[in-house]
């Protein structure tokens, strides 16, 4: 019962969060002069185009942004009603993108997936690789595999996400026959969801999930190396050796258990880096994900397509927090729910 309280005290925070944040997108978005159709009536004008000036103008008023700045932000959300009546995000109107002339929400539908798809098998593949390996190296602690994982592990750090990719582009695709380029082959694009299409979806993971979770994998497995070290000079962890605790529980059982903490807190920080990370790694390798259209909305401030995709990564990012949050009370029985326990 008071797991079940925390939690739905969690839900309602985070919605009032994300309302917050949406705020802040859509005013920091709007904080550069003009926008796209302004921009765009400020070209016309400039090339002697005066006949496509009143169709741009039509448009300023079918999407709202003849309004105020507060109403453009009620509308955009779906808390006032727009020329069509209430039709916003929440409605699941996410708005129009200038810059591709079709409805946002037909831009992102594959991306979102496949973004959050990239976004949950690099952060698997940061946990897998970081947690043994970090465990090994605090356990081998000056010895010649300490020395080695610390220098991949530096050497992961130090490597920009972008050359990696450039690197692995190519040997990877000429030794290893791995694909390249995209998150599936060319066929299955737009297709229903088949085996087929699942399998040409996980071999095409193999290279952006390295490339994208090597540098979170190399900075886990230095924190939790430290943190194990840490532990496990402490007293309760000598008396238990004393005592002829085996070293497999001695190390898993309370040692483990309280460095792990940090990194089920960083759940939700590390999702945005992720797909802040993996930007560049998409343009490079043409990955289908949200990270190309992004880039593109903030160059040419086309603030429907830009807003939603930021208000979706702050969604991600909440959604995490409120996860790591949930499993360290889980996991640290010192961790009271409400904060105020005994």
């Amino acid at each position: 019962m008071e797991l079940l309280r925390y939690v739905t005290f969690r839900f309602f925070t985070m919605i009032l969060t994300l309302i917050v944040v949406s705020m802040l997108v859509f005013f920091i978005m709007n904080l550069p002069p003009g926008d796209y159709l302004s921009n765009q009536i400020a070209e016309l004008r400039a090339t002697g185009q005066d006949s496509g000036v009143a169709k741009v103008e039509f448009l300023r008023r079918e999407y709202s942004l003849d309004q105020p700045l507060w109403k453009q932000y009620l509308i955009w959300i779906g808390f006032w009603p727009g020329p069509h009546g209430f039709s916003g995000i929440i409605q699941g109107d996410f708005g129009w993108s200038f810059e591709y002339d079709q409805p946002v929400s037909e831009i992102v539908s594959d991306a979102l997936w496949l973004t959050v798809l990239l976004n949950l098998a690099t952060v698997l593949f940061v946990y897998v690789v970081a947690i043994p390996l970090g465990v090994l190296e605090a356990v081998k602690s000056r010895s010649w595999i300490d020395y080695t994982l610390s220098f991949i592990g530096y050497l992961g750090i130090a490597t920009p996400n972008f050359l990696l990719a450039l690197i692995l582009f190519y040997y990877g695709h000429k030794y290893l026959a791995l694909p390249v380029g995209g998150l599936m082959d060319p066929q299955y694009e737009g297709q229903p969801l088949s085996w087929a299409k699942v399998r040409s979806v996980l071999v095409h993971l193999i290279i952006p999930t390295f490339v994208i979770g090597t540098a979170g994998a190399s900075v886990m497995m230095q924190r939790l190396r430290a943190n194990m070290l840490d532990e496990l000079h402490k007293p309760y962890v000598e008396t238990a050796r004393a005592k002829g605790v085996g070293p497999i529980r001695l190390i898993f059982k309370y040692p483990f258990r309280v460095a792990l903490n940090p990194f089920v807190a960083d759940i939700g920080n590390l999702l945005p880096q992720l797909i802040s990370g993996a930007v560049l790694v998409s343009v490079v390798l043409g990955l289908q994900t949200i990270g190309p259209a992004l880039l593109t909305a903030l160059k040419s401030q086309d603030q429907f397509l830009a807003g939603f995709i930021l208000l979706f990564v702050a969604g991600l990012t909440l959604i995490g927090t409120m996860i790591s949050d949930i499993l360290l009370a889980m996991l640290d029985p010192r961790i009271r729910y409400g904060g105020h326990g005994k």
